[in-house]
């Protein structure tokens, strides 16, 4: 398994390499997508407009929008990729599971994700003077909100895997994570509080404004429920991987795009 991770970074930094232009150019689109919401929001405002904390909630709600539709698109993407290459069978019959050659490539893209992301976070704090703090607690939700990433990353490939082309659905997700991740769901009380803890990585996400934004300490009882969500929605997604795999052999479907 160690040795499938090193394999699978190695190709993904020589990748990076070779075509760096694109990367920079990903991270330039996502910072000047948000430095022209945070524009045109205080032109509309006026210039009597103060944000308070909502500025820096809404800086790490879109730092981790960018880093789930990283994810997500990472594995659906790359299925797709193998099948218009003809590669896909050969991927399958690995020595390895399909679904844990996908999670390990998915694993060693992670370091490159984070490190992106970091960037983005430091520029769009950089140019909207958001304080933001990093306590090392982060990491306990930032773990949940990559479960549950990577949970739905899994299902979408299953889909990916059965239909080949799910451009339209890969283009339609980022809206859906958008909600997800900018509304703010640990605000929300009654009926609707029990229901932002089952959405995915909202609860995360959560945890993640409360520290880095708020400054607030970590709320042991929101982490459990947290982690609970995280781990549910990983469950998920492998469980629909593995059963689209089933699938996906019985009818042939590998070998063809």
């Amino acid at each position: 398994m160690l040795k499938l991770f090193w394999a699978e970074l190695k190709r993904d930094l020589t990748l990076q390499r070779r075509y760096m232009t694109e990367v920079i150019a990903a991270i330039a689109g996502i910072v000047i997508a948000f430095y022209g919401i945070f524009l045109t929001t205080r032109y509309v405002a006026g210039p009597g407009l103060e944000f308070g904390d909502r500025l820096d909630t809404l800086v790490v709600g879109y730092v981790l929008w960018s880093l789930a539709t990283f994810i997500i698109s990472d594995i659906a993407g790359g299925l797709q990729q193998e099948a218009l290459t003809g590669t896909l069978e050969q991927l399958f019959l690995s020595p390895f599971r399909a679904s844990t050659v996908f999670l390990v490539r998915a694993l060693a893209r992670l370091t490159i994700h984070l490190s992106e992301n970091l960037i983005i976070l430091l520029i769009i704090a950089t140019l909207t003077r958001a304080r933001l703090s990093f306590p090392p607690l982060l990491i306990l939700p930032l773990i949940s909100v990559l479960l549950g990433a990577y949970g739905l990353a899994l299902a979408v490939g299953a889909t990916a895997l059965l239909l080949k082309r799910v451009q339209q659905l890969l283009g339609f997700l980022p809206f859906g994570l958008f909600f997800l991740l900018l509304v703010p769901t640990e605000s929300w009380s009654g009926l609707f509080r029990p229901l932002g803890w089952l959405l995915p990585m909202a609860p995360g996400a959560g945890l993640l404004r409360d520290l880095i934004a708020r400054g607030q300490a970590l709320d042991g009882a929101l982490l459990a429920i947290a982690l609970l969500n995280g781990l549910g929605y990983f469950g998920l997604g492998v469980l629909l991987f593995r059963q689209a795999e089933r699938v996906a052999k019985r009818r042939g479907k590998l070998a063809g795009y």
